[in-house]
């Protein structure tokens, strides 16, 4: 069991010496496709409430999380790694933006906002980590 930002994860291979930021890039990988998901669903949603642009908005920059994550698993560099990071964190920022407006502006009831609202801070903070630790082991070399 790894406990990483207050979340716990089951690893399946103990002995195996994967390095952390691999690890987080899988659990992000999975939580930005899945939180897609929802973000798309979100958007039919709100299409049937005839809240078009602010659906819009939520689902180009809530559905970019994940494909930034997956054009990250390819990058040229490590720095075009943090790159791809990077943004993904600005579109996972921009998308907690679009979820909070939504409900303030009773679009969204709480308790769609607390459900969907716990799965981008739970990516912002794994981004975050990921950035984080990817510059500074640019800094150190590794």
């Amino acid at each position: 069991m790894l406990v990483l930002l207050g979340f716990r994860y089951q690893l399946s291979i103990i002995n195996y010496p994967l390095p952390l930021v691999c690890f987080m890039e899988n659990v992000v990988k999975e939580k930005s496709f899945q939180f897609a998901l929802r973000i798309v669903k979100l958007n039919e949603v709100l299409a049937d409430r005839r809240e078009y642009v602010l659906g819009k908005q939520l689902l180009r920059s809530g559905t970019a999380i994940g494909a930034l994550v997956r054009e990250g698993e390819h990058a040229e560099s490590k720095a075009d790694f943090i790159h791809k990071m990077s943004i993904a964190l600005k579109e996972a920022n921009e998308t907690d933006y679009w979820i909070e407006l939504l409900f303030k502006s009773e679009i969204i009831a709480s308790k769609e906002y607390d459900s969907i609202n716990k799965d981008i801070v739970e990516l912002i903070k794994l981004l975050t980590s990921i950035v984080k630790t990817s510059k500074e082991r640019r800094l150190d070399g590794n």
